[in-house]
């Protein structure tokens, strides 16, 4: 079975997962979203047309799907394919996460087969640091498990639910979803530059929105902010700070990824 996986990472997390998979199912084309967002539609059309399945892999925000991802759904027809499949990662529960993406996916004449979550190390250090090693490595190892797992149904072809979290908790994050994604976009305004800085320049490359660069040799945000935190977790001397929260937080990127993996302009 020739497939293509989509996968959106903003610390390596949900590639980890994109790359295992691949490598479970044979044949299988990765392709970045950021990275597919930048080609012409046509030429991704004409692509998964020429396939058997076709998945997406992405990291939940907010309970709820991020905005490139949807964006990227929303920019082409899904019609067509014989097996549509998604997979989430998450740092707790997808709350109705994958249900958003089914409804996204028919609106755009997909038919989603089936829908997984993951669980792995939380990310979003505006909230919280990183979890230590030990429990990481815990994580990693029920994950390559499930990837097994998932890899099984869909040779399969196995058509399952999405996976989803109780009703009142899928209402009430759906509603969090609803009223804190778009404010995401202009939260870039609480990033601000240590005086630590090196400039660099790795923030403008894994930017998966393209959304930094550097005036005057410091990073500056332009108001589309995808809230990945890629820009502060990769930054090599911390020197990225998000409101007056984070300075004494940990860190996280997955240990298997590089930086460069998630650069939109490869080569650089």
């Amino acid at each position: 079975m020739n497939t293509i996986l989509y996968y959106f990472s903003g610390t390596g997390n949900s590639l980890v997962i994109a790359r295992d998979l691949a490598a479970a199912l044979v044949n299988t084309t990765l392709i970045a979203i950021p990275r597919a967002l930048q080609e012409p539609v046509a030429g991704a059309a004409d692509a998964a047309a020429a396939v058997d399945a076709v998945g997406i892999v992405f990291p939940v925000y907010a309970w709820g799907p991020p905005r490139i991802v949807t964006d990227f759904i929303n920019s082409r027809t899904w019609n067509g394919i014989p097996y549509l499949f998604a997979v989430c990662t998450c740092g707790g529960f997808p709350g109705g996460t994958l249900t958003q993406v089914e409804r996204a996916l028919r609106a755009r004449g997909g038919n989603l087969s089936a829908g997984f979550s993951i669980v792995m190390p939380g990310n979003y250090t505006a909230l919280y640091g990183a979890i230590a090693e030990a429990k990481q490595q815990k994580l990693f190892a029920r994950a390559r498990a499930r990837v097994a797992e998932i890899a099984e149904l869909i040779k399969a072809r196995r058509n399952r639910p999405v996976e989803k979290s109780f009703l009142l908790v899928n209402w009430l994050t759906g509603l969090l979803y609803k009223f804190g994604m778009p404010k995401f976009k202009t939260a870039d305004t609480k990033f601000w530059v240590m005086d630590t800085c090196t400039h660099c320049g790795l923030c403008v490359k894994v930017c998966p929105r393209l959304n930094i660069d550097l005036q005057d040799d410091r990073p500056q945000w332009h108001g589309n902010c995808e809230q990945c935190m890629a820009c502060l977790q990769w930054c090599p001397v911390e020197a990225i700070q998000f409101s007056r929260a984070t300075q004494k937080r940990k860190r996280y990127h997955h240990p298997a990824i590089k930086a460069k993996d998630l650069f939109i302009k490869q080569g650089n």
